[in-house]
């Protein structure tokens, strides 16, 4: 099993979830107690898809959540690194369109969308700088930034139980529904070691965008960030 590292090496990274692609999604909703649906579902009311709108899903993995834009009449482009991954969401969702790019270096002509949106992706990226800049680069002026990802809990005891999850009940879980344990453990340390909700926004504000926000879900476990390109 190819473990990526805190370093983030691209070919690491894409390696290693091209291994966990057939089980990726079942794993993520068993390890989160469904609570993934509810974070999709509240990342997708914040983008709005409509007819017309054109989206950019960025890491998007194996296209579930690009499936659910475009089933509200969205124009949805799935990007991701990983062919692995898209070869899944190729097999699982035939009618959408996947294309092979790096988040550092998006294969998009500039304001191409009306929303570029990113879940539990930006984090596994080896410059998120970089990549916010691109995001902002490919969407068109008054287009929004979405995105979805682990985040800091807000109360302390619950934080403290957050980790204790994530540390001793979360590798347990993990060898018992998947064969990538490995995998997942790079993936628990990149929650960890990932920066909390007000040092994210201020990331996205010297990106270049604009009207910068964020709301809690799940008392902080994920956090959605909200943007806008003038």
């Amino acid at each position: 099993m190819k473990r990526a590292t805190l370093a983030k090496k691209p070919q690491d990274v894409s390696a290693m979830f091209d291994q966990v692609a057939p089980h990726y999604d079942l794993t993520n909703t068993v390890l989160t107690g469904g609570m993934v649906r509810i974070w999709r579902t509240a990342t997708r009311l914040a983008i709005a898809p409509r007819p017309g709108m054109k989206i950019l899903d960025l890491a998007a993995g194996t296209g579930t959540s690009a499936a659910s834009y475009a089933a509200f009449g969205a124009d949805v482009v799935a990007c991701d690194f990983s062919e692995g991954m898209m070869e899944e969401g190729r097999r699982r969702f035939p009618e959408l369109t996947f294309v092979t790019g790096d988040a550092m270096d998006l294969p998009f002509a500039d304001d191409t969308f009306d929303v570029a949106t990113i879940s539990y992706g930006l984090r596994n990226v080896h410059d998120p700088d970089k990549a916010l800049r691109e995001m902002l680069r490919v969407t068109k002026p008054g287009g929004q930034l979405v995105i979805a990802e682990f985040s800091r809990p807000t109360c302390a005891p619950f934080r403290q139980l957050y980790h204790f999850y994530l540390g001793k009940i979360m590798p347990v879980v993990t060898a018992a529904v998947s064969s990538d344990a490995p995998a997942y453990g790079y993936l628990m340390e990149s929650i960890v070691d990932w920066p909390d909700q007000e040092a994210l926004a201020a990331r996205i504000q010297r990106a270049g965008w604009r009207e910068v926000e964020y709301r809690n879900l799940t008392n902080g476990i994920v956090a959605l960030h909200r943007a806008r390109k003038f």
